[in-house]
């Protein structure tokens, strides 16, 4: 197996308690995105969390900020519009919508607290064109559980 591809990022620490976004072991996709301030998200209720940073990523790549599945087994909370995107123009702060799925207890956030993760990764853009008609495919039109259950899938 080869080693994962390495880009550039600048990054810029907006607030005096900004971090670098950091990868908790070796081989992790996601790196670390940290709190600037504390605010506590009650039951049912969404906050967009300040990381202080702002990032250039390189043309090309785009920043997927996704959940930590750590808050959200032990605490109910994860991020309103996961993954959320970060496109290699935008230069201002990188903000988290975190949301407390919680139906009893408010969750504190505090400065330092590790609150998402941030994935780069290249992507491909579309030339779309419009058409009459589309090309068939083994799936055609069905959506929307139309492959099978919970369970395992059918054998062929």
């Amino acid at each position: 197996m080869s080693a994962p591809d390495h880009v550039p990022v600048a990054v810029r620490l907006l607030h005096p308690q900004a971090s670098l976004p950091r990868y908790s072991t070796d081989g992790d996709a996601g790196a670390d995105l940290t709190s600037v301030t504390e605010v506590t998200i009650a039951p049912g209720e969404r906050a967009l969390v300040p990381t202080g940073i702002a990032v250039a990523l390189p043309p090309g790549t785009v920043g997927l900020v996704h959940p930590r599945s750590g808050l959200a087994a032990r605490h109910g909370v994860t991020i309103v519009n996961a993954p959320g995107t970060v496109d290699s123009g935008y230069r201002g702060e990188v903000l988290v919508n975190l949301v407390n799925l919680d139906p009893r207890d408010p969750f504190t956030v505090r400065v330092g607290d590790r609150i998402a993760q941030l994935v780069v990764q290249h992507y491909l853009q579309a030339d779309f064109a419009a058409t009459d008609s589309l090309p068939d495919s083994a799936r055609g039109e069905t959506g929307h559980g139309s492959t099978g259950g919970f369970g395992a899938p059918a054998p062929r």
